[in-house]
């Protein structure tokens, strides 16, 4: 039988949305019982927006002609 929910597992979306929110760890810490910012950073913040988008804007440029309705071009 699964372990029921419980409120502590939602931890990880809570920093992780403030965060991409523009919320800074030193301000996220004490809300989730931190004394400092390290853990809040390396255990409980995903990065939620693309950090890197180098390899998103090169395929954008890749397929921009590419035509939905003849994908094979012909």
């Amino acid at each position: 039988m699964k372990p029921e929910w419980t409120p502590r597992e939602l931890r990880h979306s809570f920093v992780s949305l403030l965060s991409d929110h523009g919320i800074t760890l030193e301000r996220i810490a004490p809300l989730v019982v931190h004394s400092s910012q390290a853990a809040t950073e390396a255990v409980y913040r995903k990065q939620l927006r693309p950090v890197i988008t180098e390899g998103g804007e090169a395929m954008d440029e890749i397929f921009a002609d590419y035509d939905e309705t003849d994908p094979l071009g012909a």
